[in-house]
């Protein structure tokens, strides 16, 4: 969610501050703030976004200012606002506090500190922690009020801190929400993610649960909450700040939607053996005995990543015959789940900070099941509290709307499918065709990415639509899910994916001339029965736009409009067929006139539940 940026140096604060939000606005936009210290604490904050904060300050004002922090948020307790907006000060203004993520036990602080005659002007959970911060900075060093104001509170955390009390300092800790260090030559820059760092240093090292951080700039140590110092390694940032860049596209999704060839390689290089069939995924550290115990596999994850799950459900039974679920993470974490031996639990998450997968991984750990994930970000929480995992290799994904990410998903969920299945009951000559298969599938993929402008067409006609249904049958099912999640993400229109034959059991009531239905309509071993639906749709007057198999011409009899996509295997089919409705997505979204990388009430990683 939130954003959080800290810089000690000898640059201006106030340009790497407003520069670091920039890069992550994406994790929230209702408003930003700064904090500088040169002397006396200067604060700065806006509703609205990060431009908005810009165009109130003189940046030539602040050249002195060479420590800071800053924060952009999504707001959780308290609308968006300027006096809700963060940072956050005490009474004094000797203290200035960025958070993001959410303090369960705020109200019973909040009535505490005003009976002591503490003023809080703001509707948020964060205020509290800078005025119970205020009560213990009274006596004692800062970290050491962060420290014993951190026994207190309850829930999640990643903050930031400057005291003018204490100059040339930044104290942080984190709980749940995401901070890593960037260290410079003489500059260190505090973020939430590496995103904010990149442009500074690739040298970094990753905050843990628990653990408290006091940086200067020229050094920093680590304690944990027993106030024990805690040792830190440094790491290697493997991505540049051109990765965060538009390079010529008017949007961050557009771009990101783009580079699909390139990402889905990246997913599967140096992970296929052609010849044999096999997958070579090193990094679930899984022994062919293990393989063999595997009874079934649980799928955890959220939103776009759940849809990924689901498509690892119809592929690893079809395939490797194993049993598998899927399952939300923010239900798996308040149920009793039943969880034996001989389970796998998969865990997937783009950021891996996702709060509630992050929560059901542990619930699994803690129950002795053996758990992987499958992520982006190198260093993230999920990666390194996995038992093991894949790296889907997507780079940085800027976009609120998850896309590439998606496919890499996908293409990492197909080669574990192939790892399980030639162990079990595939042959190596199928094992090859199908590996085959999925080589191809990027210059198939730039294929579909021309039909862009045709594309673009169809969502001319239906871009002031208010409802759409998106159909598809077997594995195209949770590919239709996502297609009606993107267009529902970014253009706030209303959309709802269903499994074809269930229209029949509610949503036809919803058919008339004015409800544009999706239907994923490849030839496969469902394509008379989708089109059987085709028609039902046609009889009732529904608009059909059909994403169908190059050379099908009888789609063309249903359908007011076609994408073709290319002929493959099904195994494979998700990574093509999706394509086209992201673009739908999209153009729709740009023609209503959206902010598609930025929609509205969502945030790229979601820290808090």
């Amino acid at each position: 969610m939130c954003g959080i940026i800290g810089y000690i140096g000898d640059k201006n604060a106030a340009e790497v501050l407003t520069t670091g939000l920039k890069r992550l606005e994406y994790r929230g936009y209702d408003s930003a703030g700064i904090a500088l210290l040169d002397g006396d604490l200067v604060v700065k904050k806006k509703k609205g976004k990060i431009a908005d904060l810009v165009k109130t300050m003189n940046f030539s004002d602040y050249e002195h200012h060479t420590l800071g922090i800053g924060h952009t948020r999504w707001a959780t307790h308290g609308e968006p606002s300027d006096v809700n907006s963060h940072p956050h000060t005490d009474c004094k203004g000797e203290i200035a506090l960025v958070h993001n993520g959410i303090i369960e036990n705020f109200s019973i602080i909040k009535r505490m500190l005003t009976e002591r005659g503490h003023t809080i002007v703001s509707d948020t959970d964060t205020e509290v922690i800078v005025h119970l911060l205020e009560y213990y900075h009274e006596e004692l060093p800062l970290v050491e009020a962060l420290r014993r104001t951190l026994l207190k509170v309850e829930g999640t955390y990643g903050i930031a801190v400057i005291s003018s009390k204490e100059p040339g300092k930044i104290v942080a800790a984190r709980n749940g929400s995401p901070l890593i260090l960037g260290v410079g030559d003489g500059e260190m820059v505090l973020a939430s993610d590496a995103s904010a760092v990149i442009e500074h240093t690739r040298q970094v090292i990753y905050i843990e649960d628990g653990e408290l951080l006091e940086i200067t700039s020229d050094g920093f140590q680590t304690y944990d909450l027993d106030n024990q110092i805690v040792d830190k390694k440094l790491e290697e940032i493997d991505w540049d700040i051109e990765s965060i860049e538009k390079q010529g596209f008017d949007h961050f999704m557009l771009k990101e939607i783009f580079e699909q060839p390139e990402t889905i390689t990246n997913a599967f290089r140096g992970r296929v053996l052609t010849e044999t069939g096999h997958a070579r995924l090193d990094g679930l550290r899984l022994s062919d005995e293990e393989i063999q115990k595997i009874k079934r596999i649980i799928f955890i994850a959220c939103g776009t990543s759940w849809h990924a799950g689901l498509i690892g459900e119809y592929l690893i039974e079809e395939y490797a015959r194993i049993p598998v679920e899927v399952e939300y993470a923010s239900e798996f974490r308040y149920r009793s789940p039943i969880l034996d031996e001989g389970d796998l639990v998969v865990v997937i998450s783009q950021s891996g900070e996702t709060a509630d997968t992050l929560a059901a991984l542990r619930e699994a750990s803690s129950r002795g099941i053996k758990v992987l994930g499958i992520t982006n970000v190198v260093g993230s929480t999920i990666a390194r509290e996995s038992d093991g995992g894949v790296y889907i290799h997507a780079g940085p994904e800027i976009g609120v709307a998850s896309t590439k990410a998606f496919t890499s998903q996908i293409t990492v969920i197909i080669l574990l499918t192939m790892l399980l299945a030639r162990r079990k009951y595939m042959t190596s000559e199928e094992g090859r065709i199908y590996m085959e298969t999925l080589l191809a599938i990027p210059s198939q993929v730039n294929k579909i990415l021309e039909s862009s402008d045709l594309i673009k067409n169809i969502a001319e006609i239906y871009k002031n639509h208010r409802n759409f249904l998106y159909l598809g049958r077997g594995i195209q099912f949770p590919v239709a899910l996502e297609g009606a999640l993107k267009l529902k993400e970014i253009s706030y229109i209303h959309a709802e994916g269903y499994p074809a034959a269930e229209m029949k059991h509610g949503p036809i009531a919803l058919i008339d001339e004015n409800m544009p239905v999706v239907f994923i309509a490849t030839r496969d071993e469902v394509y008379q029965k989708v089109v059987s639906n085709m028609q039902e749709v046609k009889a009732r007057n529904g608009k059909i736009i059909a994403i169908a198999t190059e050379g099908d011409q009888e789609i063309e009899n249903y359908a007011d409009h076609v994408i073709y996509i290319p002929e493959v295997r099904k195994i494979v089919s998700p990574l093509l067929t999706v394509i086209p409705l992201q673009l739908l997505a999209y153009h729709i979204a740009v023609l209503r006139g959206c902010h598609v990388d930025q929609p509205r009430n969502l945030a790229k990683s979601v820290t808090v539940e």
